[in-house]
């Protein structure tokens, strides 16, 4: 059975990880068995795994008139399939699409009730253009009350070039944990393309347009 098949199966029935789901939790050897039977009935759930994660990695190549076409499959998956693994590869795909309309999709990862969905789609708003994308993890960076989901909206945000990403990553400075601060400072010389050393203050002065010294380095841009 396709993905598209898949898909359709879900925005109809729901799909889950199946009746025996916590046996194969509780039991690592039990999958491969399982799906050793499931497959000659029809679809499996590791078919279904690998079917979403081969279109994430050939979303970029895809004509824009297919990506859209899979926008809708994608979203369909996402409100109607009960395994995370499933939601969180459905915002994964969507983060490589062209298509504009997947940001409402990646936007409804960053609530997802599992933290490797919100995650996901905080990497996935780093591989966005648009300045919606930006906003969005800027908000997470305020907002989230998780430390993994704050950090994942930080790293994404280093691939942002732009006033947005600074003032956000600039607030995030005022975090006290060390591993927080060396993650933005980190992020602040990928997005600004400036590097003022691993002083947090020092770093709020240039943000704040203070005088200060850059350190030596090469061909990096800037938007100050």
């Amino acid at each position: 059975m396709s993905l598209c098949a898949a898909g359709l199966a879900c925005a109809t029935t729901g799909c889950k990880d199946g009746p025996l789901y916590a046996l194969k939790h509780a039991n690592p050897y039990f999958p491969m068995r399982q799906w050793a039977r499931d497959e000659e009935i029809g679809v499996t759930d590791h078919q279904r795994r690998q079917e979403l994660q081969s279109l994430a990695e050939t979303m970029p190549s895809l004509p824009p008139d297919r990506q859209q076409y899979w926008s809708g499959h994608l979203e369909q998956i996402f409100e109607n399939d009960e395994s995370a693994e499933m939601r969180r590869l459905a915002v994964l795909a969507a983060g490589k699409s062209s298509d504009p309309g997947v940001l409402k999709l990646i936007e409804k990862g960053l609530s997802d009730d599992v933290i490797k969905v919100r995650m996901e789609a905080c990497r996935a708003l780093g591989n966005r253009t648009e300045d919606d994308a930006a906003r969005l993890l800027a908000t997470t960076i305020g907002s989230s009350q998780d430390k993994d989901v704050r950090h994942a909206a930080i790293a994404a945000l280093a691939q942002h070039p732009g006033q947005i990403a600074a003032d956000s990553l600039k607030l995030a400075l005022q975090d006290r944990d060390p591993a927080t601060q060396s993650l933005v400072i980190g992020s602040l010389r990928r997005s600004t393309g400036k590097d003022f050393g691993n002083d947090p203050e020092t770093w709020i002065a240039a943000l704040d347009g203070k005088d200060v010294d850059e350190k030596p380095a090469g061909g990096f841009r800037s938007f100050f």
